[in-house]
């Protein structure tokens, strides 16, 4: 009776060509609550999960045409369906196929033929687990988080609506990170907490949750100093001084920079609080971010 309780309102999706083995897994699943969806190839698997992803899906891995482990790789390489669990039956007992399926992405793998019992078990253990990481993922998705998760190919595992807006036209065809990103990520963000990246003239800034988990916030882009000149009518070196303030470094660590003493930019900071009409460095980074983004030339 809990085994059926655990099942309500689960999807599994069954893919098998030999339909007396559909049969066996359908029934058992179905006598433990779940939604029981079947597919008779590695293609039309592949379909119906990209159209209404299931819950989890048991994978045959030896099937004419698309075998299953093709099959489970192009559902990891899909974000759509990425997440899906993956579990293997296979009549295949010797440890290379079964290392092949972990490889592909499976979680788990059932011998042929099939113990119906052990397979609602593990269907029942891998939902819990999936459904935890669902929950998390939602509660994320709800606060507007921009969260990332990254597999060890340097793929999208999972990503929340707004961080897949945001790395979209950073990431190639398979989603796959820009490889300085990666490299930062994979040596444990070894000399800086961040990371930034510019794409789409706007500035992605990353921080470490996890391992293999970032947190993506988008920076105000600066303005280049030519064009801080242009619009705030300032001199070559007030707009440089200017950039520098705006990206937030002090007095010491501009002249260090722009190669002048602290006294020179102190000059210019006095020549740019008086055309910019402010007072602190701060009013002064806000009048250029706010300038330049109506784009107004001063007068």
């Amino acid at each position: 009776m809990n085994t059926i309780v655990q099942g309500s309102g689960a999807t599994i999706l069954i893919v098998d060509d030999v339909a007396e083995n559909l049969a066996v897994a359908h029934d058992a699943l179905d006598a433990a609550g779940y939604t029981v969806r079947v597919a008779t190839s590695g293609l039309a698997a592949l379909e119906s999960a990209r159209r209404q992803p299931p819950d989890l899906i048991l994978l045959d891995a030896v099937m004419p045409g698309l075998d299953g482990f093709e099959t489970c790789r192009r559902l990891k390489a899909d974000l759509s369906t990425r997440q899906i669990p993956v579990v293997f039956m296979t009549g295949l007992t010797d440890s290379e196929h079964v290392v092949l399926g972990f490889q592909a992405g499976g979680i788990d793998y059932v011998t042929k033929p099939i113990r119906t019992a052990e397979v609602v078990a593990r269907i029942a253990s891998h939902l819990r687990n999936a459904r935890l990481v669902t929950e998390t993922q939602a509660a994320a998705d709800a606060a507007g988080d921009a969260i990332v998760a990254v597999d060890d190919a340097g793929r999208l595992s999972w990503a929340t609506p707004l961080a897949q807006t945001w790395l979209a036209p950073l990431c190639d065809a398979s989603h796959r990170l820009p490889a300085a990103l990666l490299r930062w990520l994979d040596c444990g963000g070894a000399g800086s907490p961040n990371f930034s990246l510019h794409a789409d003239g706007q500035r992605l800034s990353f921080a470490r949750l996890g391992p293999r988990r970032l947190l993506v916030q988008r920076m105000e882009t600066v303005p280049e100093p030519d064009v801080l000149a242009r619009l705030l009518n300032l001199t070559a070196r007030e707009a440089e001084v200017l950039y520098w303030i705006v990206l937030g470094k002090t007095n010491p660590e501009i002249a260090g920079v722009l190669e002048m003493s602290p006294r020179t930019v102190n000059k210019h900071l006095e020549h740019i609080f008086t055309k910019l009409a402010v007072e602190t460095r701060t009013a002064a980074a806000t009048v250029a971010l706010n300038r330049s983004r109506l784009g107004v030339v001063a007068s």
